[in-house]
C-alpha cells in the first residue's frame, strides 16, 4: 500500500514540474511580448518625436529587457561546462550591444526567446499529453468493504484484492477483474482502439479507461505505477530519454563546433572590416533548426504511435524498425486469434448434425476450456436449447464426462474414449481431413460413438492484408513458426501468404532459427504474444509483443509493444519509422543549407543583422512544422474491431 502511494506521489510531483516549467513559460512569454512592444515603440517612436533620443531610449530598454535572459542563460552554461549552440547568438547580442545598435540587438533577443519559447512549448506540449495520461486515472475510488459499505478513499490507498464500484462515466481507478456488472468501456487509451468494448464478469479492465453505460464492481489486481496505464507512462518517458545514433553526433560535434564558427566570423570581421557582418554570420549559425531535426521528429511519431496502442521503449527501435529485413511470425495469438471455431459437424450414420451439436454442447456446458467455449458459442448461434448436465467431470487434456437426460455422454480425444471402451472406427476418418488442419473432439453417447466435431483456429481477419503490405513494403521473408501440427501450420500460412513455415517448434527451436537468421545478415523482427515466445522475443533485433495489454511478460520482454491484436500495426510501424527517417533527413539537410547560405550572405553584406534574426527564428519553425506533420501520421488507420468483441 505504501508502495504504490508512493508511485502516485512520484506522478504528483513530475505533474508539478511540468505545471512549474508551464508557469515559466508564461512568464517568459509575458517578458518577451513587453520587450517586443517596447521595441516597435522605439522603430515607429520617429514618425511622432524629432530626434532619436526617444527611439535609443526605447531599443536600449528592450535590449536589456530582451537580452538578460539569453545572456545569463548562456554564463550559467558556461560556468557548468555545458556548451550550448545559444552561446553564439549570445555573443552577437553583446556585440551590438556594445557598439551601441541596440536596435540590432534587441532584434537578434527578441527572436531567439520567441524561437526557444515555441520549441520549449512543444516540449511541454508533448510532456503534458503524457501527464494527462494520468489525470485520467481518478484521484478518488469507491471501495466497498467486507460488509457490502461503500466508502470513498484516495485512489493511491488502493492495494490489490480490493473492491470498487465503477458508475458510469466514471474513469477507472485501477487494474483489475469484473465480480459484478455489464458495461461498455473507451480502452482507446490503453490499446489504441477507438470502438467502445463490451465487457462481463471475469474479464480485464485497465486503470484510465472509461466506463460507458453499467455499473462495475471491480476486484483491484494492480494499483498505482503498476498498472498497465503506469507503465505506458513510464515506457514513453523513457523512449523520449532516448537517443538514436544522429543525435549522439550532433552532440559529439557541438564541443568543435562554436569555436569553427567563431574563426568563420572573425575572418569576416578581419577581411571586411563590418562588425555587422560578423555578427550576423554568429545569429544565423545558431543551428536551432540543425538541434530540433531529430528530437522534434521523434517526439511527434512517438506521439503518432502511442495513439494507435503501439509503445515504443526506445526511439532507436523505431529508427530499426524501418530496416528489418525479415519477419518471424508466432501462429497460435498472434497470426490467428487463439480460439478456437467449429468448422465441421461429422456424425454417425442415423444422427443428425444438430442433435450431435446439442448432446456435446449440453456435456461440456460447465467446461472452461477453449472447445468447450467454441461448442456454447455454436450452440448459442444455431438457437439450439442445451440441457444441464450432471455427475460432471473432466480429465485434464483428455475430455470430460456428464450425464445429460440420463444418457452417459464422453466428449474428448479419441484416445479417450478408447480408453472408455468405445469404438470410434463406426465414425468416419478426420485423418481425411488432415489437410484442413483440424483438431477433432469425439462424442460418445451410452458407450456408442455418434460422430466428430472439427475445430479451426481462426486466422485474423487483418492478417493476409497485413502480410501483404509488409511484402509491399519490400520485407520478402516473413517466417510463421508454431508447435502445431505440420497439416495445421501449412493452411495458416497459405491463407496468409507467409514465404516459410515451420511447424512443431519448441521454445528453443524458435529461438535457434531467429539466431541463424541474425547470423545470415538478416535484420529480424519477432513478433509474438510475449509469453511462450519471450526467448525468441528477446533474442530477434526487434521483438514486437502483441497484446500486450495488462501483461508484464509481453511489455517486459519486447523491444515494441502492441497494445492490441491488431496486426494492421506492424505495416503501420514500419511506415512510420520510414517516415520518420525521411523527415529527419529533410529537417538535417534544412539545417545543414540554412546554415551555409546564411553564413555566406553575412559575409558578403546580403544578409543584414536584423533580417538575420528573423530568419534564425523562421528556420526553427520550418523544422517544428515538418516534424508535426508525424502527430497526425496513421490517421486513416480505422480501429479494429477484434472477433471476440463481435460475438460479446
Amino acid at each position: 500500500m505504501a508502495h504504490t502511494a508512493l508511485n502516485l506521489t512520484e506522478y504528483e510531483v513530475d505533474a508539478a514540474k511540468t505545471h512549474h516549467k508551464q508557469v515559466k513559460v508564461s512568464l517568459a512569454l509575458a517578458g518577451t511580448l513587453l520587450g517586443g512592444t517596447l521595441l516597435i515603440n522605439s522603430l515607429i517612436s520617429p514618425l511622432f518625436y524629432s530626434g532619436t533620443q526617444i527611439r535609443d531610449l526605447l531599443a536600449m530598454l528592450a535590449a536589456i529587457l530582451l537580452a538578460t535572459p539569453v545572456i545569463i542563460h548562456s554564463l550559467k552554461s558556461v560556468i557548468r561546462n555545458e556548451m550550448h549552440m545559444d552561446e553564439l547568438v549570445a555573443l552577437a547580442i553583446i556585440a551590438a550591444f556594445a557598439t551601441g545598435d541596440y536596435v540590432a540587438a534587441s532584434v537578434v533577443a527578441f527572436f531567439l526567446l520567441l524561437s526557444e519559447l515555441v520549441e520549449t512549448r512543444t516540449a511541454l506540449g508533448a510532456r503534458a499529453a503524457i501527464e494527462s495520461l494520468i489525470k485520467l486515472t481518478p484521484t478518488k475510488a469507491s471501495v466497498i468493504d467486507a460488509a457490502g459499505i461503500e466508502k470513498e478513499i484516495n485512489a493511491s490507498r488502493l492495494k490489490c484484492d480490493d473492491v470498487i464500484r465503477v458508475r458510469p462515466g466514471d474513469n477507472i481507478a485501477a487494474d483489475g477483474e469484473i465480480v459484478k456488472g455489464l458495461s461498455s468501456l473507451n480502452e482507446a487509451t490503453i490499446t489504441g482502439e477507438a470502438l467502445p468494448v463490451d465487457k462481463v464478469p471475469g474479464m480485464q479492465v485497465f486503470a484510465g479507461t472509461t466506463n460507458l453505460t453499467g455499473v462495475l464492481d471491480i476486484k483491484v489486481t494492480r494499483a498505482g505505477k503498476d498498472t498497465t496505464l503506469g507503465k505506458v507512462q513510464e515506457l514513453i518517458l523513457q523512449a523520449e530519454h532516448t537517443k538514436i545514433p544522429i543525435m549522439r553526433i550532433i552532440d559529439r560535434y557541438v564541443r568543435w563546433y562554436i569555436p569553427t564558427i567563431l574563426m568563420i566570423s572573425a575572418i569576416i570581421w578581419f577581411f571586411t572590416r563590418d562588425i555587422e557582418r560578423a555578427i550576423g554570420a554568429l545569429v544565423v549559425s545558431c543551428p536551432c533548426a540543425l538541434i530540433l531535426a531529430t528530437p522534434t521528429a521523434m517526439v511527434a511519431a512517438l506521439s503518432a504511435s502511442a495513439r494507435l496502442g503501439i509503445l515504443i521503449k526506445k526511439v532507436a527501435d523505431l529508427e530499426l524498425a524501418g530496416r528489418i529485413t525479415s519477419i518471424v511470425f508466432d501462429k497460435t495469438g498472434t497470426l490467428t486469434t487463439g480460439q478456437l471455431y467449429v468448422t465441421k459437424l461429422t456424425p454417425a450414420q442415423g444422427v443428425e448434425p444438430a442433435e450431435l451439436l446439442t448432446v456435446a454442447a449440453s456435456a461440456e456446458q460447465m467446461s472452461k476450456h477453449p472447445a468447450a467455449r467454441a461448442l456454447q458459442l455454436v450452440a448459442r448461434e444455431a438457437n439450439l436449447t442445451l440441457t444441464s448436465a450432471e455427475d460432471f467431470s473432466e480429465t485434464p487434456g483428455k475430455g470430460v464426462r456428464a450425464d445429460v437426460k440420463g444418457e452417459k455422454i464422453i466428449v474428448g480425444r479419441d484416445t479417450f474414449l478408447n480408453e472408455n471402451g468405445i469404438d470410434t472406427s463406426t465414425v468416419p476418418d478426420p485423418a481425411l481431413h488432415e489437410e484442413q488442419g483440424f483438431s477433432t473432439l469425439y462424442i460418445a453417447r451410452d458407450k456408442k460413438c455418434i460422430g466428430w466435431i472439427g475445430m479451426q483456429d481462426k486466422t485474423r481477419p487483418e492478417a493476409r492484408h497485413s502480410v501483404e503490405q509488409l511484402r509491399d513494403a519490400g520485407i520478402k521473408r516473413l517466417i510463421m513458426l508454431t508447435g502445431d501440427r505440420e497439416e495445421v501450420a501449412r493452411r495458416v500460412a497459405a491463407e496468409l501468404g507467409c514465404t516459410e513455415v515451420k511447424a512443431k517448434c519448441l521454445p528453443q527451436d524458435k529461438l535457434a532459427i531467429v539466431e541463424k537468421m541474425k547470423k545470415a545478415n538478416h535484420i529480424v523482427a519477432v513478433v509474438g504474444d510475449g509469453i511462450n515466445d519471450a526467448p525468441a522475443l528477446a533474442s530477434g533485433d526487434l521483438g514486437i509483443a502483441m497484446g500486450a495489454a495488462g501483461s508484464d511478460v509481453a511489455i517486459n520482454s519486447a523491444s515494441i509493444a502492441l497494445m492490441s491484436n491488431d496486426l494492421r500495426r506492424l505495416p503501420f510501424l514500419v511506415k512510420l519509422s520510414r517516415k520518420t527517417r525521411t523527415i529527419i533527413n529533410q529537417n538535417l539537410l534544412f539545417g545543414i543549407l540554412f546554415i551555409i547560405l546564411g553564413v555566406s550572405a553575412s559575409a558578403v553584406g546580403w544578409l543584414p543583422l536584423i533580417y538575420a534574426a528573423l530568419l534564425h527564428f523562421g528556420g526553427s519553425l520550418v523544422v517544428v512544422f515538418n516534424s508535426a506533420r508525424l502527430v497526425r501520421y496513421g490517421e486513416e488507420l480505422d480501429p479494429h474491431i477484434a472477433p471476440e468483441q463481435v460475438n460479446l
